[in-house]
This record gives structure tokens, C-alpha cells and sequence, in this order.
């Protein structure tokens, strides 16, 4: 979502809240399957050049650290292509939430960004071969969510486009925000 250097811009949702199309088409999913595979350079780049100190600043008050949010989206994208891989081998799986708040108290969330990073590197190699590789009817195939209900893996891949875009822009945004 473009917003100029003036706009006011919402610390939670940076670039907009998810709105999901009516209609997902084959040029939706090109540009998710896009900005997914570029989220591990992009990713980085928000964060290089940080120091400890930055990395350990919330990226809004009352928000997770810096920190915490990279290994927040690590273990996000990993449930998400897991989630996806379960869609296109299983019927319609129940799959499991969590907790992601308490999941960023533990003890790994809050050791080095380069670890998340690595991951990222990794899942996402993989979640694009795979994503690259779907034909229609699997696009269409389902998981169910025991809170959010059904989600096709095509709106599961829009769904993690903004997902992306939105922690990404939660350092840009406080980069930007401090004069980093």
C-alpha cells in the first residue's frame, strides 16, 4: 500500500490491514508468490546495519522487539508452509493454531536475528518451488482452521503476502520512525 512521507501511518498495520480479493487470479498469485520469495532479501535488509540496541528497541509501543519479530515471522512462515504442504497431501486437515504471543517469550525468540533469517532462507527456497509447481485444482485445495475455518492455499498465499509485507514494514517503518 503506498502512503506518502506525510501520511499518518498506523504502527500495527503499516502497509493496511489483510483485505482479501473476491477473486484470486493467476496475476494475484504471481505477485504473492513474488513478494514470498523476496522476503528473505527483504527481510535483511530492514534489518541490516542494526545494532543490538536497535534490534532490541519494540518496533511499537506496546509491540514486539525487533527481534522477536523476525523470529515471529520465521516461525510463521514455517506453520505456513507446513499448513500448505498438508493442504496439498491431506483432505481438507484441521490444523493447529498457537499461541504466537507466547511463542515470542521463549527463550529462541530472543537469541540472534541470524538464525530466523537462515530460516527464512530455507523455508522459503522451498515454499516457492513448491508454490511454482501448483496446478489449479491445487490452488483450490483446503486446510481449516479451528478459529478462522477454511483457506485455500491460494488465500493462504495472499494471506502470507501480506504477512511479508507487514513485518517488513514494522522496521522500515520504525527505522524511518527514529532515523535509523
Amino acid at each position: 500500500m503506498a502512503t506518502s512521507v506525510d501520511a499518518v501511518v498506523d504502527p500495527r498495520y503499516p502497509v493496511g490491514q489483510c483485505v482479501m480479493p473476491e477473486v484470486i487470479g493467476s496475476a494475484e498469485i504471481a505477485a504473492a508468490i513474488a513478494t514470498i520469495e523476496g522476503l528473505p532479501k527483504t527481510m535483511r535488509a530492514a534489518v541490516a546495519g542494526l545494532s543490538e540496541a536497535q534490534i532490541d528497541t519494540p518496533y511499537r509501543e506496546g509491540g514486539w522487539m525487533v527481534r522477536q519479530l523476525v523470529h515471529h515471522v520465521a516461525d510463521s512462515h514455517m506453520n505456513a508452509f507446513i499448513r500448505v504442504r498438508l493442504a496439498l497431501t491431506e483432505e481438507s486437515p484441521l490444523i493447529t493454531g498457537y499461541d504466537e504471543k507466547a511463542w515470542a517469550e521463549l527463550a529462541d525468540s530472543k537469541g540472534p536475528i541470524e538464525v530466523p533469517l537462515g530460516i527464512l532462507d530455507g523455508v522459503h527456497a522451498r515454499w516457492v518451488v513448491m508454490l511454482r509447481s501448483l496446478d489449479e485444482a491445487q490452488w483450490q485445495r483446503e486446510v481449516r482452521h479451528p478459529e478462522r475455518g477454511p483457506s485455500s492455499v491460494a488465500a493462504a498465499t495472499l494471506l502470507y503476502q501480506w504477512h511479508s509485507l507487514h513485518h517488513t514494514a514494522h522496521v522500515t517503518e520504525l527505522r524511518r520512525r527514529e532515523g535509523w
